[in-house]
């Protein structure tokens, strides 16, 4: 049975070290207690492992096969004796398997629903657990339903989800992806992507170049990797991690940090409770030039100065 597992970074899951094109052995296998586990569904990965660490750099995929009987007790997660572990997956790479995979497995007779299947679709979706999938340009898909896993790899897709737990993927270029539910986990691979979050605890990946990323909910976590990002939260404690060259990131919200490459510029702001009112004391905006303001560190800004953290 072939799957996906998700690790720390350097392929670390649960303190076991991990290396890829290796098969690994365990004498038992039970579901939440032994054994190696994995997700048929790529995106059900994101269940226990999420787009980006809790320090907001990428967290590592890879395909997995198991070689011994592979045990389960949902049908989402399972677990097995011995399992080959495949090559890592690039970001890009795993948010496309993320997408094939709902294309392959979607069903459209779901009620409520509306799936236009020529380039121009339009595809919408009220039911909680919605699979979505759609591979034709300019495709235009809606969900209001919990727990939605939407996938597209056709250019120009504008996706909207306004439930919770949404898991959204797209690989084409000039996506425009919005969310409004908490937990939301969204991954874009393509050019000019433009990704708004404004629920609680959002996950948002992005490794395609001149991507705009904007997210308003708190403890937000936000990788990119692609060139000249502009990323942009307002909500408070967001972790911020941009590895794509010059980038412009800002973070308004209390308690927030940021990293980026040289060449990039950071803006962190600083809130403290005057009469028992959180305010903003300092917006400070440093440039990323490897020797004042290193780059891949991650800076707070405390007193009114740019700490590392």
């Amino acid at each position: 049975m072939k799957g996906y597992k998700g690790f720390e970074k350097g392929l670390i899951c649960r303190g076991k070290q991990y290396a890829e094109n290796t098969v690994f052995e365990e004498e038992k296998a039970v579901i939440c207690n032994s054994g190696m586990h994995f997700c048929e569904n790529p995106f059900d990965v994101l269940d226990y492992y999420g787009l980006v660490c809790d320090d907001g750099s990428f967290n590592d995929f890879a395909e997995v096969e198991a070689l011994a009987e592979a045990k389960t007790d949902d049908n989402k997660k399972f677990c097995t004796t011995k399992l080959k572990v495949g090559a890592k997956l690039t970001f890009a790479g795993f948010i496309k398997a993320c997408i094939d995979f709902v294309l392959e497995k979607t069903t459209v007779d779901i009620p409520d629903s509306k799936v236009n299947d020529k380039d121009e679709s339009v595809i919408s979706s009220k039911p909680r657990k919605a699979q979505i999938g759609s591979s034709g340009d300019y495709a235009k898909i809606g969900s209001s339903g919990d727990s939605a896993q939407i996938g597209s790899s056709g250019d120009y897709a504008q996706i909207g989800s306004s439930g919770d737990y949404a898991k959204i993927g797209s690989s084409g270029d000039y996506a425009q992806i919005g969310s409004s539910g908490d937990y939301a986990k969204i991954g874009s691979s393509g050019y000019y992507a433009k990704i708004g979050s404004s629920g609680y605890s959002a996950q948002i990946g992005s490794s395609g170049d001149y991507a705009q990323i904007g997210s308003s909910g708190y403890y937000a976590q936000i990788g990119s990797s692609g060139y000249y990002a502009k990323i942009g939260s307002s909500g408070d404690s967001a972790k911020i991690d941009s590895t794509g060259k010059n980038a412009v990131v800002m973070c308004a919200g209390n308690n927030s940090i940021a990293k980026a490459k040289i060449g990039s510029w950071i803006t962190l702001s600083e809130w403290k409770s005057i009469d028992g009112v959180y305010t903003p004391v300092c917006v400070k905006t440093e440039k990323v030039d490897g020797e004042r303001i290193k780059e891949d560190t991650f800076y707070k800004l405390i007193n009114g100065e740019f700490l590392e953290i």
